[in-house]
C-alpha cells in the first residue's frame, strides 16, 4: 500500500490528497511534520513533506508524485493524453509554483502565525503576486477550468495555492488577488464546492490547532 508522509494543514500535501481521492487511490496517510530526524531523512533525503512511499522506493516533489499517480492509476485524469496539451497544463503547474506559492509563502509567518516579515520583503511579493496572477490570467482559459473545459492538475495547483495567496495578498496588502484574473473567482467557487474538497478543508479545519502547537514550539526555538 502506498504510504502518503505530510499533515492536513499542508497546501501540498492535500494536493495530493485530493488527486488520490479523485483517482480513488486506497493510501495510508502518515502525519509527518517537515523534520531534519535520521530517521525521516532516511525516507525523504530533504525533510520536507510531502513524501510518498511506493513499492519501488520513495517519490519526492507534489508535481513529481501527481504525474507518477496519473500515470499509474485510473480514475480522474489529471494530465491530458497529446503532448501538447500536457505540457501546457504543465506549464500552468510550473507557473503557479514559481509566480504564486513561492512569493506567497514568503510572507506566511506575518499573514497567518503574526510573526513579522521585512518591508523590502512584503514589497517584493506584493509585486511579484500582482505579476503572477496576471501572467496565469494571459496563459489560462478559465472556461471553466485553467486549462480548458477538461480538469487537470492545474486546477489542485491553483486551488491549494490561490487560496493561501490570497488570503496573504488581502492580509497584508489589501488586495483582490483573484480579481487579476477574470475567471478565477468562478474556478475557486466551482473547486471548493468538490465533496472531496469539502472534505480535506474539514480535515485541515480539525488539524490547524495540533499545527499551531508544533509552530509555537518551532518559533519558541529560534
Amino acid at each position: 500500500m502506498l504510504k502518503l508522509y505530510g499533515f492536513d494543514v499542508s497546501n501540498y500535501y492535500n494536493m495530493l490528497k485530493l488527486a488520490m481521492a479523485l483517482k480513488g487511490i486506497d493510501y495510508k496517510s502518515i502525519t509527518t511534520y517537515p523534520n531534519q530526524t535520521p530517521e525521516y531523512l532516511a525516507i525523504c533525503p530533504t525533510g520536507k513533506v510531502p513524501a510518498l512511499l511506493t513499492e519501488q522506493g520513495v517519490l519526492i516533489e507534489t508535481n513529481v508524485i501527481m504525474e507518477y499517480l496519473d500515470e499509474n492509476y485510473a480514475g480522474t485524469q489529471l494530465y491530458p493524453q497529446d503532448a501538447y496539451s500536457k505540457a501546457r497544463v504543465k506549464e500552468l503547474v510550473k507557473m503557479i509554483e514559481l509566480y504564486i506559492e513561492l512569493p506567497a509563502r514568503r510572507c506566511h509567518t506575518e499573514a497567518f502565525w503574526g510573526v513579522p516579515v521585512h518591508d523590502t520583503t512584503k514589497k517584493e511579493v506584493k509585486r511579484a503576486l500582482l505579476n503572477g496572477m496576471q501572467s496565469i490570467a494571459r496563459v489560462a482559459s478559465f472556461s471553466p477550468y485553467l486549462a480548458g473545459k477538461e480538469f487537470s492538475a492545474a486546477d489542485i495547483f491553483f486551488l491549494y495555492s490561490a487560496d493561501l495567496a490570497s488570503s496573504v495578498a488581502t492580509k497584508l496588502f489589501g488586495i483582490d488577488l483573484l480579481a487579476e484574473a477574470p475567471g478565477a473567482k468562478a474556478l475557486m467557487d466551482k473547486l471548493n464546492a468538490l465533496p472531496e474538497v469539502k472534505l480535506i478543508a474539514q480535515q485541515r479545519r480539525e488539524a490547524t490547532p495540533a499545527f499551531n502547537e508544533y509552530l509555537s514550539k518551532a518559533f519558541s526555538k529560534n
